[in-house]
C-alpha cells in the first residue's frame, strides 16, 4: 500500500487502484475487477474501494467509467440503494423509551418481504414522465412497497452521535421497481451483445448509446434513483411519527441522502464518462455522505475530499467479510449477542439465519476507514443505539 492508501495492479490492458491489499480482496471481487479492467470501453482506471467484495459481474465497491456504453450490472439490481441520516435536537434517550420507538417503527414500516396492506399516497411517488415502460408497469405494485426496508443489510438504526445528538439512519433501496428495471434492460443488454457474437459470461453486458435502449435504461434508472429516495424519505417520516409519539418536544434537522448504487455522466480527467458506483459513495470536495459499519460497530458520516483517482468516491460501508452462507454457518450466535448485549445494543439478531448481517459477518470498519484516509474526513462518528432489520 501506499501512503496516501492505494494499491495498483498494472497487469490488465487498464491499471486496477485499489484501496486496499490486494491480498484482502476475495479471489471473485478480484477476478471481477479484472474483467472491468479488460473491458475495450472501461475508461482511464478502474478504482476499488476498501469495502470491496464479489457482486453480480462487478465487485461491490467499485467504480467504472465507461465512454459510449451504460452497464446495468455495473449498476446492480437495486438502483438507487442508498442511506440517509437526520439528526434529532435529542442529547439522550432512555431504554425504555427507545423501546417503544422501535416497536412504533416496527407497526408501521414493514419489513423483510413484507409490504403495506393498503396502497401508499401518491404524493409520496416521483413523477411519472416520458416512455418510461417498466416504471408504468410496475407503478401500482410499487404503492404498496414505498416506505418499506426490504431485506439484507438493509436497517433502520438509532444512533447516538459524537456531536451529543441521537441521530436515525436508514439504508434501503428502490424495492422490486428497481429490481425489475435491472434485470429488463440487463437482458435486452445480454441479446444484443449476443447478437454482436460478443462474449457475456463475465456478466458485464452493456448497452451502446447508439442504442435506444441506452436512454430508455438511464430514464428509468434516474426513477428508480427518485423513487428509493422517496422509499427512504416516507420511512424517515414514519421513524420521526415514532419519535413524537413518546417524545412530542422533538426536533428534526440535517437530512443527508446519498445513493451508492447509479450510473451519471461527469467530468474526469478532461472527459464526459458515465460513472457506475455499485456500493459505492460520490465522495466530491466537502459532500456530505454517510459510511455505515455493522450493528455492532460505529458509523461515520463524512465530508469529501474529491480524490480524482477514486472519480471522487469513497466506501459505502464496511464490507463483508464472509458470504451470508459462511456467516451462517461459521460465526457462533451466543457469541455474537453477547457481544452485542454487552454494548447495550438493541439488536436485530433473533436466530441463526440472522447471523449473515452480525457484526463478525463484515470488515473492521476501522481499517475500511484508515484505508480510505486520502478520500473523506470523518466529521461525526455514530454508536448504534437500536437495530431494525430486514
Amino acid at each position: 500500500m501506499s501512503s496516501n492508501g492505494k494499491a495498483m495492479i498494472t497487469t490488465e490492458k487498464l491499471p486496477i487502484k485499489l484501496w486496499l491489499d490486494p491480498e484482502q480482496m476475495d479471489p471473485g471481487a478480484l477476478e471481477q475487477a479484472r474483467n472491468l479492467a479488460n473491458l475495450p470501453f472501461a475508461f482511464k482506471h478502474i478504482a476499488i474501494m476498501p469495502d470491496t467484495h464479489q457482486g453480480y459481474g462487478m465487485p461491490i465497491g467499485a467504480i467504472l467509467a465507461t465512454q459510449g456504453v451504460i452497464l446495468p450490472n455495473a449498476v446492480g439490481v437495486d438502483i438507487g440503494c442508498g442511506m440517509c441520516s437526520l439528526r434529532t435536537n435529542l442529547r439522550q434517550i432512555d431504554t425504555e423509551d427507545l423501546k417503544a420507538i422501535i416497536k412504533i417503527i416496527r407497526e408501521t414500516i414493514p419489513v423483510g418481504f413484507a409490504r403495506h396492506t393498503k396502497p401508499q399516497d401518491t404524493a409520496w411517488m416521483p413523477e411519472v414522465s416520458g416512455h418510461l415502460p417498466i416504471v408504468k408497469q410496475e407503478y401500482e405494485n410499487a404503492l404498496y412497497q414505498i416506505g418499506t426496508l426490504g431485506s439484507g443489510n438493509h436497517f433502520i438504526e438509532i444512533q447516538q452521535g459524537s456531536d451529543g445528538y441521537i441521530w436515525i439512519m436508514i439504508h434501503s433501496g428502490s424495492r422490486n421497481m428497481g429490481f425489475t428495471v435491472a434485470n429488463h434492460y440487463n437482458d435486452i443488454a445480454k441479446a444484443l451483445n449476443q447478437a454482436a457474437g460478443e462474449d457475456t459470461s463475465t456478466d458485464l453486458a452493456y448497452l451502446p448509446a447508439a442504442s435506444e435502449h441506452f436512454q430508455l435504461y438511464k430514464d428509468e434508472m434516474d426513477y428508480c434513483l427518485e423513487f428509493a429516495l422517496a422509499n427512504r424519505l416516507l420511512m424517515m417520516e414514519r421513524a420521526k411519527a415514532a419519535f413524537k409519539a413518546l417524545i412530542p418536544e422533538v426536533e428534526f434537522s440535517h437530512l443527508i441522502n446519498k445513493p451508492h448504487n447509479f450510473a451519471a455522466e461527469e467530468e474526469h480527467f478532461g472527459q464526459t464518462v458515465m460513472v457506475h458506483r455499485k456500493g459505492a459513495t460520490r465522495a466530491r470536495k466537502d459532500e456530505w455522505g454517510m459510511i455505515p459499519g455493522s450493528q455492532g460497530t460505529r458509523s461515520f458520516l463524512v465530508t469529501g475530499k474529491g480524490e480524482v483517482e477514486s472519480f471522487q468516491s469513497c466506501a459505502h460501508g464496511a464490507g463483508r467479510i464472509m458470504s451470508r452462507a459462511q456467516a451462517r454457518k461459521r460465526l457462533d450466535f451466543k457469541e455474537e449477542v453477547k457481544a452485542l448485549k454487552e454494548r447495550g445494543i438493541l439488536h436485530a439478531l433473533r436466530s441463526r439465519k440472522d447471523l449473515d448481517e452480525a457484526p463478525g459477518s463484515y470488515k473492521d470498519i476501522d481499517e475500511v476507514m484508515h484505508n480510505q484516509r486520502d478520500l473523506v474526513d470523518v466529521q461525526i462518528e455514530l454508536q448504534p443505539l437500536a437495530v431494525i432489520k430486514g
